[in-house]
């Protein structure tokens, strides 16, 4: 399946990578239009994807120092951005022994909205399912499952434990039906396709700083997704031929060749003298 960027899910990694100024000043609308035309997206698509961001809360309009037209984002926003943050940039390998963080909900039929809700957020953070309204991931995960369910209000309708798993199934064989190894597996394999010939083609001959601003988003779009997916497991409970691994070292590399070199093209637009 060929990768899919939308102009909405283009515009969050721009913010992502380069649109958090530390004082908070928007980032000029000609500047989004003229950075996301380098990735093929053309102004209408840009001004409805903004317009669709600023409904849910996460963009708010503003005037850059010089008068300009622009959006900064929310306070939820950068929360946002700074927890993904410790998911698409990590490095470290988890251990068995870190444990798990269950998460137990009931909610009313009355209420059912709610339940798909919590479902799907819980999903979008990586929980597998462990048995019907017991949710499962890594202990690690706890602090961010809670800031997302107080965040939307879903927090009187879960418990949070954390603990290990003690039988009766292997853990490995448990995680196999906890969640879609074969899917998560095949994300990385289609990120790989894409993104590692690129790692290459920048290892044998470097090119511009536009080259590098779209090579990098492109990868950025692409990977933050990644960890959400896959609620990276330890080593032991995995495939011997796990991609996952390598599909991070990609992204890993990527980031360190790409990111700064890509910032000497955005540069010039976020402070308004980008041609």
């Amino acid at each position: 399946m060929a990768e899919q960027h939308t102009p909405r899910s283009l515009i969050v990694s721009l913010y992502g990578a380069y649109g958090r100024a530390p004082d908070g000043s928007p980032m000029p609308v000609a500047a989004l239009i003229r950075l996301l035309a380098v990735l093929g997206v053309d102004a209408p698509s840009v001004r409805s994807s903004v317009s669709r961001l600023k409904r849910r809360g996460l963009l708010m309009p503003g005037r850059t120092a010089d008068g300009a037209a622009g959006y900064a984002l929310s306070d939820d926003a950068r929360r946002l951005l700074d927890d993904g943050d410790r998911r698409i940039y990590a490095r470290t390998e988890p251990k068995l022994a870190e444990g798990w963080v269950l998460a137990v909900f009931s909610v009313p039929e009355a209420e059912r909205h709610k339940r798909h809700l919590l479902r799907s957020r819980l999903a979008r953070l990586g929980f597998g399912t462990a048995a019907p309204g017991v949710w499962i991931a890594p202990a690690r995960l706890y602090e961010e499952t809670r800031n997302a369910l107080e965040r939307l209000e879903l927090s009187p309708y879960v418990d949070l434990f954390r603990g290990d798993h003690l039988g009766y199934a292997a853990t490995a064989g448990a995680v196999a039906r906890w969640w879609d190894l074969p899917a998560i597996a095949a994300l990385h394999e289609e990120f790989l396709a894409a993104h590692e010939p690129v790692l290459r083609a920048w290892r044998t001959a470097p090119a511009t700083p536009e080259d590098a601003y779209r090579d990098y988003l492109l990868a950025l779009d692409s990977w933050r997704r990644l960890p959400y997916a896959d609620p990276v497991l330890p080593a032991e409970l995995l495939p011997d031929d796990w991609p996952g691994r390598r599909s991070a070292e990609v992204f890993a590399a990527l980031h360190e060749l790409l990111r700064d070199r890509g910032g000497e093209f955005v540069r010039p637009f976020l402070s308004g003298s980008g041609d």
